[in-house]
């Protein structure tokens, strides 16, 4: 399955467990029920467990809740520490946008620690219990995005909040061409993947900082974006279709807009790796999470022949 037109398509996920972060709205909670409907036994991780729990009880099948705060190591820590068993897919799902300069527990500049820092320490703290993808969501506004090592947390520079957000949605990239490169000298079956939804109305307000834009965006939106469900399809196939590892999935009409999703091509610059190796070692310092597999560590199981994490 290289494309998908529609929820339905997806494969059976009777037995797997999938945990999503930030499914209580949106393209989100659209694939933790298309996951669910399937069979899958869904873990919301939410920051807001009521409303968490009013998405778990509109879904049809097993799906559980689970408080995260991406803004918080600690409670990343807790959530991570809860998770009993085997996570066959991990869906890096939830992202925030801001229009003013604000920062996590931990100090960090909101759109840089929830998108890009919060997910890093997530993946490191799970995926000794990872069996199958980490997926990671992404966003269109990477490719005129860059890192800027020299300011990350934006302490020197006036405030941009697109361009904040812009530097999070490259660095969920450029994490996810990182780990697959770890993943693949680990001898690891499990791939990392990544998506963007496209343009897509679902309640994600646009905050740019400018005014104009922003009205536009408030205007144009419901009249020219596909919804949840058409903005969820890229997530779903980089999930549980037969894509490669590193594959980054998104709509394929109108310019990358909406339409079936299908595997595209990411921006020059999220599959630099002296950035990625970079960005990954600063990522470490500042969340004190490490990749938890040494090269060439995992071997095939003798029973099976099958290499397992």
């Amino acid at each position: 399955m290289l494309t998908l037109a529609s929820p339905s398509q997806i494969p059976d996920q009777t037995g797997r467990t999938i945990v999503i972060t930030g499914a209580n709205s949106g393209i989100g909670r659209a694939a933790a029920a298309a996951l669910a409907a399937k069979g899958a036994r869904v873990v919301l991780a939410a920051r807001d467990q009521e409303k968490g729990r009013a998405a778990a009880a509109a879904m049809n099948g097993e799906v559980e809740v689970r408080p995260l705060d991406l803004a918080s190591l600690a409670s990343i820590r807790d959530f991570a520490a809860a998770m009993n068993g085997a996570v066959d897919v991990l869906i890096n799902n939830a992202g925030t946008m801001t229009d003013s300069l604000q920062h996590t527990a931990d100090g960090f500049e909101i759109q840089f620690g929830v998108n890009h820092l919060g997910h890093f320490a997530l993946t490191n703290l799970l995926l000794d219990r990872v069996t199958s993808r980490v997926v990671t969501v992404s966003s269109t506004t990477h490719r005129s995005a860059r890192i800027d090592f020299d300011d990350l947390q934006w302490e020197k520079r006036a405030y941009k909040a697109f361009g904040a957000y812009g530097q999070s949605k490259l660095a969920n990239l450029l994490f996810t061409a990182e780990l697959q490169r770890r993943l693949t000298a680990a001898g690891s079956p499990v791939i990392a993947t990544s998506a963007h939804p496209g343009w897509a109305s679902t309640g994600f307000r646009i905050t740019s900082g400018n005014r104009i834009i922003d009205a536009l965006a408030a205007i144009s939106t419901p009249l020219l974006a596909h919804g949840p469900d058409g903005g969820a399809l890229p997530t779903l196939l980089a999930a549980v279709g037969d894509v490669p590892g590193g594959a980054f999935a998104g709509p394929s009409r109108f310019g990358g807009v909406r339409g079936p999703a299908a595997v595209g091509q990411p921006s020059a610059e999220a599959m630099n790796p002296d950035t990625a190796t970079r960005l990954w070692e600063i990522s470490e310092r500042l969340t004190e999470t490490r990749f938890p597999l040494a090269p060439g560590s995992v071997s095939p199981d003798p029973a099976t022949g099958v290499s397992g994490v």
